[in-house]
């Protein structure tokens, strides 16, 4: 008769595996974890929602012979040449420093194929960039470093950052391995020194203020550039609010899900809500003040797939910003460098990373051995094909709902998988017309 195997004792769900191991680590170095990316944590987001197609008591539009337009302008509210694009997928703010120059070239590149806007992020404008972006948004960080009024009227927009999703309340950080002499020129910096960025703005301290600033940057640009607010996914109905009475053309609304250079852990983890609980708050303060759709609404923060595209625009949102799945279209954490990953004690789609400067991709570096790697001309052709089948998929999801423009998308082309999404999308759950705290109930 067989022996009965051994009960193999159960892992703690409180003190996990990972739990310990971050324990050890802090009782071993004294120093908080730092680290790229974005929120790892599983929270309801745009897989939790499905949309309704058309059937009987809806008409779908019939495949690619119907039209369903994509484009989109930003900034029409007070500027004279407001932003027009022929998708509505945006590229986010990343940083030279945090990026390498061939990144920032090849994102400038991906965007102007594709018809979108990219963005410059903290330490100003490269040469690269502005060279191959047809539409550049200039981004005002706390920092302010490499803000320069002659770079505002090169730029087609401008954006205060306020917040950012993986870290509202906080500011970004810069190791000291990513400070090579262009980057210490072009920021102010001594070489090779950790850098912390400012955590908020030093010449205002609330809207009122932002209003001020707000009208110093339309009189440095002639009142030509659009205006964007960017604000973390922490109070989004007042902060959506606020940017407008400052005078904001555009808010961009950046989730937890969103990613980063560098920040510590506990941030990204534990601070600001999820992409998916934002929007609705932020498109009814827009409503509130008869904005809707005359401030336009960019939502960013874990955008991944065309699907999530359509069902932030149902939601309500103008158009979406993408970064971390643009770096990972350009080339970012591929799978065919996971032995030299491993070497830096990671693995391919970790992104654990990208502070260290040590990327074998050649994109979050300024080594220039690793930047080298990456081809620019071929990455950016990557992330114009990238962009193109998420547009297609959205506009395949939006002639499915018979739409003939993405931003014809409702929140009733949609319903929800589970309680929380349905309670943070205001939509109802599947197979009823109910949701949490739906007025009525």
């Amino acid at each position: 008769m067989d022996a009965t195997p051994p009960t193999l004792p159960k892992q703690s769900w409180t003190f996990s595996r990972e739990t310990n191991a971050d324990i050890r680590r802090a009782a071993a170095t004294g120093i908080y974890d730092i680290r790229g990316g974005g929120a790892k944590r599983r929270v309801p987001h745009f897989d939790d929602l499905l949309f309704l197609g058309a059937s009987i008591s809806r008409y779908p539009l019939e495949g690619y012979r119907e039209a369903c337009g994509t484009d989109v302008v930003l900034g029409t509210r007070h500027a004279k040449t407001p932003i027009e694009l022929k998708i509505p997928i945006t590229i986010a703010g990343m940083s030279f420093g945090s990026l390498s120059a061939q990144a920032k070239e090849a994102l400038g590149r991906g965007a102007t194929l594709a018809g979108t806007s990219t963005t410059t992020g903290d330490g100003g404008m490269t040469e690269e960039e502005r060279g191959h972006s047809e539409k550049l948004v200039y981004q005002v960080l706390p920092s302010r470093y490499g803000m320069n009024p002659d770079d505002l009227r090169r730029a087609d927009a401008i954006e205060i950052v306020v917040g950012q999703g993986a870290k509202p309340g906080g500011g970004g950080m810069l190791l000291g391995q990513k400070i090579t002499d262009r980057v210490a020129g072009m920021r102010d910096l001594p070489v090779g020194i950790d850098q912390r960025s400012a955590c908020r703005h030093p010449d205002w301290t609330g809207p009122d203020d932002m209003e001020i600033k707000i009208l110093e940057l339309r009189e440095i640009t002639g009142w030509e550039k659009p205006i964007y607010v960017k604000v973390g996914g922490a109070r989004p109905y007042y902060d959506t609010a606020l940017a407008v009475k400052a005078g904001a053309d555009v808010v961009v609304l950046d989730g937890m899900q969103g990613g980063t250079a560098a920040t510590q852990d506990v941030f990204i983890e534990h601070v600001g809500q999820p992409t998916l609980a934002c929007i609705r708050p932020a498109v009814k303060a827009l409503q509130d003040l008869g904005m809707h759709r005359k401030v336009q609404l960019i939502v960013s923060g874990g955008i991944r797939t065309g699907a999530d595209v359509a069902k932030a625009l149902a939601l309500g949102a103008d158009a979406v910003s993408i970064g971390s799945a643009a770096l990972v279209a350009l080339g970012d954490n591929d799978p065919k460098w996971e032995a030299e990953y491993q070497k830096l004690g990671t693995t391919a789609g970790a992104y654990d990373d990208w502070h260290e400067g040590r990327d074998p991709a050649g994109i979050t570096t300024q080594d220039p051995a690793l930047a080298a790697r990456l081809d620019p001309v071929e990455a950016g052709r990557r992330l114009r094909n990238y962009l193109a089948v998420m547009t297609l998929e959205a506009q395949t999801l939006a002639r499915a709902c018979g739409k003939s423009h993405l931003h014809n998308l409702e929140p009733e082309d949609l319903c929800a998988l589970t309680m929380e999404a349905a309670a943070m999308a205001q939509v109802p759950l599947a197979g009823t017309d109910w949701w949490p705290g739906k007025a009525g109930f």
